[in-house]
């Protein structure tokens, strides 16, 4: 948990990519990169600490104003220059995921956090309705913010199956605090509640991600874990092309059918009333 974010997101990034330097233009936080995938071209993106940012929050892996500003600058070029290609021909775009939220600090909400995030999040939505096939690697932390300017709005999510790795809204301690439970209490309740686990086989039952996947060490990952999950990569990417360009697959899984049978329902109600209105 207290695991430094985005180491784990530049190790997978330079193994995938064999990239690790940012784009000229870009802060020196993003990692950019259009790679050879599968026969194809794909737009790889990571988030990484900078350490010289001007911006404090940023210099521990959060996503600040810079960052999803050129997160949507580099999502957006892809999109113009593949405008008039086919669907099967238009570049995935894969956002390799290791946040630890988004920039809360004084500075970032006064010149407008939520703007620049909602910009990215937009983004990356119209780049998976224009046809890209989306994809999120989750290869470390997921938070709040964070997560949700970068990489949510795949057409699927991957994960690793790994301790380090955590999909949730919060922290434990500020959830603690919220719920008024100690972290002790929290943690057993996540136990029996799965959207309050931190445990990422737990965010697996709610039937969001495409598929868990398996490294004995994702900080370090051998050639043959690289080529298990490109090649996972790879059926997630056709996946996607042979499906909807809404979300609609996080509600159509068998894990988000028995686990979110209530959401499902109150959805289902919520649109017919709407069409009948």
């Amino acid at each position: 948990m207290n695991e430094q974010a985005g180491l784990r997101g530049r190790a997978w990034f330079k193994a995938l990519t064999g990239n690790n330097k940012p784009k000229a233009g870009d802060p020196n936080s993003i990692l950019a990169a259009d790679a050879p995938f599968g026969g194809e071209t794909a737009l790889f993106l990571c988030v990484v600490p900078n350490l010289e940012s001007r911006f404090p929050c940023v210099r521990d892996g959060q996503v600040g104003l810079e960052e999803a500003y050129a997160l949507a600058t580099n999502i957006r070029e892809a999109i113009a220059e593949d405008n008039n290609k086919p669907k099967a021909e238009k570049r995935p775009i894969i956002a390799v995921v290791d946040v630890k939220s988004q920039a809360y600090g004084r500075r970032e909400e006064t010149a407008g956090i939520f703007f620049a995030a909602a910009v990215s999040a937009d983004a990356y939505a119209s780049a998976r309705m224009a046809g890209h096939p989306v994809i999120s690697l989750i290869a470390g932390q997921a938070f709040s913010g964070g997560f949700l300017t970068h990489g949510y709005q795949a057409n699927r999510i991957l994960a690793f199956d790994d301790d380090g790795v955590v999909i949730h809204a919060m922290h434990k301690e500020a959830a603690a605090r919220i719920t008024r439970r100690s972290v002790a209490e929290l943690e057993k309740l996540g136990h029996e509640i799965a959207p309050m686990s931190y445990d990422v086989r737990d965010y697996a039952k709610l039937g969001l991600l495409f598929r868990l996947l398996h490294t004995e060490n994702p900080k370090n990952p051998t050639e043959a874990e690289i080529a298990g999950v490109k090649q996972a990569l790879a059926e997630a990417i056709e996946d996607a092309r042979a499906g909807k360009t809404d979300l609609s697959n996080h509600l159509e899984s068998d894990a988000a059918k028995q686990t979110r049978k209530a959401s499902i329902a109150v959805r289902n109600a919520l649109e017919t009333q709407w069409e009948t209105a």
